[in-house]
């Protein structure tokens, strides 16, 4: 049995980039010190989700990698002897930025990277004008605790970013996230909204015999521009197994550390009786390339 004791932090965030960042790293510590060995922060957890406005001026948020944060969260992990799982604002070059999630091994070496490859642009999550699409790939990033699939948020609704994920021998799949409610959506289309973005990613975890591991942030962000009424970011962060089945489960409202234990072998068992991978007809699937079929 290898069992990876994982936290998921889900956190509220302001304008004050060096107070959220504390907390984080406070949440963190409070985690190793329960065991954590695996540690997953939100997507672009150092500051407020910027994306509800087009402003160029936010784009000063962006760091280089190697940069500040990645100086923090590595000695941050090197003396915690933790796998950090990080989202950050990248700055590749003028006028080229990315969202790109940082996993730090535990000597604080950067263990890799990933471009968010999906990216969005609906009211409230004008993503495209900042996020240049990734290309580093659908590759797992190799740790000491295993191979992590790492994806990021508008990710997590493609079935085929998780697939081939798992084709590379992704062990878990992990989606740091900011997603939330517009005030104006009823209630129904709240629940709907919600529900629909659990069984997506329990649906990945099923699809492919893999944990999932999702961590979303929490609280109500308002929108400068005050054309929405802003954002409530819905939390509800938790972990399934490889049948989809709850291993722990956030709330909506509240902060969260949440601490599962997910045992990777699992999968194996998973995978011997619902054996999806070898009964794949990959003879029969070159049509999946093409935008639609006319």
């Amino acid at each position: 049995m290898k069992n990876i004791r994982t936290a998921l932090i889900q956190q509220s965030n302001g304008a004050d980039i060096s107070a959220n960042i504390q907390k984080l790293e406070n949440n963190i510590r409070q985690a190793a010190q329960q065991g954590a060995q695996l540690i997953v922060l939100q997507e672009l957890h150092n500051s407020v989700y910027f994306c509800q406005t087009e402003d160029t001026n936010l784009f000063d948020l962006a760091e280089t990698i190697p940069g500040p944060s990645t100086d923090r969260f590595g000695a941050l992990a090197k003396a915690l002897r933790v796998v950090i799982v990080t989202s950050l604002f990248e700055k590749r070059a003028p006028g080229l930025y990315h969202n790109t999630a940082v996993v730090f091994e535990k000597d604080g070496a950067m263990a890799g990277q990933y471009r968010k490859m999906h990216i969005p642009d609906d009211p409230a999550y004008y993503e495209k004008f900042y996020f240049t699409p990734g290309d580093t790939g659908f590759e797992p990033i190799s740790t000491s605790l295993g191979k992590l699939g790492v994806l990021v948020c508008w990710d997590q609704w493609y079935p085929e970013a998780a697939r081939l994920m798992a084709l590379r021998g992704a062990d878990l799949l992990i989606y740091p996230t900011a997603i939330g409610w517009e005030s104006t959506d009823s209630d129904e289309e709240k629940a709907r909204q919600k529900d629909a973005w659990v069984i997506s990613q329990r649906a990945h975890a099923v699809a492919n015999g893999l944990p999932v591991v999702s961590v979303n942030r929490v609280g109500h962000e308002p929108d400068p521009s005050g054309i929405t009424n802003g954002i409530q970011f819905w939390g509800n962060s938790f972990v399934a197994g490889p049948q989809g089945e709850f291993l722990e489960q956030a709330g909506n409202s509240d902060e969260a550390l949440l601490l599962v234990d997910i045992d990777l072998q699992r999968s194996e068992s998973v995978r011997r009786i619902w054996p999806f991978l070898r009964d794949r007809r990959i003879d029969a699937y070159d049509n999946i390339v093409r935008r639609y079929i006319d």
